[in-house]
């Protein structure tokens, strides 16, 4: 996986601690732990540094000794006094100090009411939790109810939480594995089921003026309607033609029976090398947006490392969100960007932050992520259900739920008024650097009791993007590949072989005309009669089989696919890896 999927930093590492010390067996629950580490009176500890040498020098003065460097997470082993570990932990040069996880901790069962990072503690702190009592012009409370959010990811589990098939629709599979039956619609990468459940989680049984209880999960907007659009294969693996695709077809079935799409969630950015008017995939929010469609991107998370954010958050129309580090508390006095954060620049960076470091989300069980980052279980965990990720993937995801509870009190909202509404009220940042915070933290509570600004104030007045550019220069470093022969997909080609005129695909983006039933590009990639007589009750789309294609006869570059089908099992997105779901840290 790439650098950015390193371990995590901050109070919330102690799974990831344990397993970089040896204590815990990768993939098993840190509760499986059972005793402290100790030696001679001394209390084994993973120090997390700013400095390390003022960190070393800490541990000396404290009467311990420093082991073997764990530099995966900035950090080494430690053995301490444990009467010490307090002073330790707030000296110079420090960033933090967890026991190693030997130490029992079951003893110390996880609580969401203790935990700043958990939705408990984010709904709260972002006044959704009491934007949840106050009900829209038709009586019902709001919590999202009849607002469609499109999340275009790795597909949804049906997880406790996200089980409910009237709010939880598959859209069309449009991944890698959309011909296995066993695969199609399913989240075997991880990341599209966290993000989920960040908007729209919500436990059976559970009553919006009694879910006080922290032994519930609930999302931003848990009573919003949520379509699922798979693009993402089990490592992550996707081509940007394949996300083009399916803004494409959000825009053509937002007003589709049971689904009144009207926000789309994309937790995804490629570092383009072209400028934003001329990006297909910049284009193709933008159109999103311009046809009514509220749409909130993930900044990116390449930190003050590159000067600009990811794509399609370049876009100045959209909303960009950047994440927030809570820094342990529900207060946002002491809130700072985080460092992972991308800041972009002082022509574009975020237009507002959310909560985006260790936030707890529904875990997938057995999928990649799940499997590879046992670093994200989170320690104490009875239920096994929780997950625990940083990136600007959830920030946005949060920012999403918070913009479908918008769009329930006042469904006439334009995508402008929107953006002016979540920006405007903001809550201020006294901490935090300026170029990556944008207007603000969210607070969704002062937006819903402001007044709506008029379309006159709010209308944004960006040149227009064309869209005409380079299908290979959006993609930038990322491409996919056949893990057997190496070759990989370039060039103005897309996933079905197909050349790529941007002229003629930006004209038909802009229309919403870019889907013609199950055809896009001139190829069909879903079944075009299984569309219009679909029950939206739960009814998921039936996938075409790629039309019984393979890869051979399709040429990229003079080199030829070696007849490799479209199954599941074959294709791993060797270099893709899932790097652009922006998701830094899983811990």
């Amino acid at each position: 996986m790439p650098s950015r999927y390193r371990s995590a930093l901050g109070a919330a590492s102690a799974a990831i601690l344990a397993i970089a010390a040896g204590a815990v067996v990768p993939g098993g629950p840190a509760a499986a732990a059972t005793s402290p580490a100790t030696t001679a009176g001394l209390t084994r500890v993973i120090v997390e540094y700013d400095d390390p040498d003022a960190a070393a020098l800490a541990v000396a003065r404290a009467g311990g000794t420093v082991g073997r460097p764990l530099s995966v997470v900035d950090g080494f082993v430690a053995e301490v006094p444990p009467e010490r570990i307090s002073a330790l932990k707030a000296a110079p040069g420090v960033r933090g100090v967890t026991i190693d996880a030997k130490v029992g901790m079951e003893a110390a069962r996880w609580r969401a009411d203790g935990d700043s990072n958990s939705m408990f503690s984010v709904v709260r702190a972002t006044g959704a939790l009491d934007v949840w009592k106050k009900p829209d012009s038709t009586g019902r409370l709001i919590s999202g109810t009849g607002v469609g959010v499109a999340l275009i990811d790795s597909g949804v589990s049906q997880v406790t939480g996200l089980n409910d098939n009237a709010r939880i629709i598959n859209g069309p599979d449009l991944s890698f594995e959309s011909q296995a039956p066993n695969l199609r619609y399913s989240d075997t990468f991880g990341h599209g089921t966290h993000m989920a459940g960040l908007i729209a989680g919500r436990d059976p049984g559970t009553n919006l003026l009694t879910v006080s209880d922290p032994t519930n999960f609930t999302g931003m907007a848990p009573g919003a309607t949520l379509i699922s659009v798979k693009v993402a294969a089990a490592d992550g693996a996707t081509d940007v033609s394949q996300v083009i695709a399916a803004i494409d077809w959000v825009v053509a079935h937002r007003d589709d029976p049971a689904l009144n799409i009207k926000v789309l969630n994309l937790s995804f950015g490629t570092d383009s090398t072209q400028d934003e008017q001329l990006d297909p995939l910049s284009h193709a929010v933008e159109s999103a947006w311009k046809k009514g469609i509220t749409v909130v991107v993930s900044g990116g998370n390449d930190g003050t490392t590159r000067d600009s954010l990811s794509m399609p958050a370049a876009n100045p129309y959209v909303i960009a969100v950047g994440a927030a580090d809570l820094k342990g508390t529900e207060a946002r006095a002491d809130d700072v960007v985080a460092d992972f954060s991308s800041r972009g620049n002082a022509t574009r960076s975020v237009d507002l932050t959310a909560p985006g470091r260790s936030i707890v989300g529904l875990r997938d069980p057995g999928s990649y992520i799940d499997v590879n980052y046992p670093t994200g279980l989170v320690p104490g965990d009875t239920t096994g259900r929780y997950f625990r990720g940083s990136g600007s993937s959830q920030a946005a995801a949060i920012t999403s739920g918070a913009a479908a509870l918008l769009l329930q009190q006042r469904p006439s909202l334009t995508p402008d008024q929107v953006k002016e509404l979540l920006t405007s009220t903001a809550d201020v940042m006294p901490k935090a650097e300026v170029l990556g915070r944008g207007a603000g933290e969210l607070n969704i509570k002062k937006a819903i009791n402001a007044p709506t600004p008029t379309v006159a104030a709010s209308t944004q007045a960006w040149a227009s993007s064309t869209g005409t550019g380079s299908l290979e220069a959006s993609r930038g470093s990322a491409h996919v590949a056949d893990p057997a022969s190496g070759i990989e997909l370039t060039g103005e080609k897309d996933i079905m072989g197909k050349a790529w005129n941007g002229t003629t695909w930006a004209k038909a983006a802009t229309a919403g005309t870019a889907w013609s039933g199950g055809t896009w590009n001139g190829s069909v990639w879903t079944d075009a009669t299984k569309w219009a007589a679909v029950d939206w009750s739960g009814t998921n789309w039936d996938g075409r089989t790629w039309s019984g294609r393979t890869w051979s006869g399709a040429t990229w570059d003079g080199r030829t696919w070696s007849g490799r089908t479209w199954s599941g099992n074959t294709w791993s997105g060797r270099t893709w890896s899932g790097s652009y779901w922006s998701s830094s840290i899983w811990e």
